[in-house]
């Protein structure tokens, strides 16, 4: 269920409260989206089929960044036999807050027995958000699932480094109501410069597969940049490096690389990414 104002918690400024929920389900040949609810400034535009049966979604949020005080929460659940990509138009960018004056933004993908493709583009942190994220997806039974998260801490291109902010980092991948993997991170200052920590980098970039096998795993090392490791069926890749541009090629790269494998299908890239 949608969170309501009874969840929202109560040490932070009033801003945007924004809700989104998508349900997909196989229609025919293809995917349908076949319901939609939202309240306050979360949007997806109509659903676009380049491939023919895959439903193609953009998720917008018209105010085009996250202040403090701002709560955003999506939901999208996928009945069997459906197909979805999800992407943004653009990247997510969360701005400058007051010291203790958090932005919060959660996600939850239901995948049951279907196929979902999670691709936004980076998320921006700018020197000084306050920030806590979370993205869990639920797969059951044959589910397949390829997904990305980018996240850029500062604007170093400007010479903007985050040397003020915060961001609590939640990642969950989740079979049978089991969990597969468990991410959790918490970034500031000493995190960005330590060998422990980005040791200076200003881009983390994660892409998620399953089920993966072993020559996944090797085709996804044969990728310049990353880290991959496969458990439990999970392959998860990391990149980490100071070049933006370098690191959504190589995630692109990966996804187009790795699509064919997992979801038997030839990579199609959202028409969105050459706007």
């Amino acid at each position: 269920m949608l969170a309501t104002t009874s969840n929202i918690p109560t040490d932070i400024p009033t801003g945007w409260h924004a809700e989104l929920s998508l349900h997909f389900a196989r229609e025919g040949e293809r995917t349908i989206l076949a319901r939609r609810q939202h309240f306050g400034p979360l949007v997806v535009q109509r659903p676009f089929y380049p491939e023919g049966d895959v439903c193609h979604v953009y998720l917008v949020h018209p105010p085009g960044g996250v202040v403090g005080g701002d709560q955003l929460r999506l939901e999208a659940t996928l009945e069997p036999g459906s197909h979805v990509v999800i992407t943004t138009p653009a990247a997510t960018k969360f701005y400058r807050t007051l010291p203790g004056c958090r932005s919060h933004l959660h996600q939850e993908l239901q995948v049951e027995n279907a196929t979902l493709e999670w691709l936004p583009q980076e998320t921006i942190l700018f020197d000084g958000a306050h920030a806590s994220t979370s993205t869990i997806v639920r797969l059951q039974g044959q589910s397949r699932f390829i997904g990305w998260e980018q996240i850029c801490y500062g604007r170093p291109a400007s010479d903007a480094l985050f040397e003020n902010g915060r961001a609590a980092q939640r990642l969950e991948l989740w079979l049978d109501s089991q969990p597969i993997l468990l991410d959790r991170l918490q970034i500031g200052a000493a995190t960005m410069n330590s060998r422990w920590g980005l040791a200076g980098n200003t881009m983390l970039s994660t892409v998620l597969a399953y089920p993966a096998n072993v020559e996944d795993l090797e085709v996804a090392r044969e990728q310049d940049g990353f880290s991959c490791t496969l458990v439990d069926r999970v392959l998860s890749c990391r990149l980490l490096t100071g070049d933006g541009d370098l690191a959504r090629h190589a995630m692109i790269a990966l996804w187009q690389a790795l699509r064919p494998r997992i979801l038997d299908r030839e990579a199609v890239l959202p028409r969105i990414w050459a706007t």
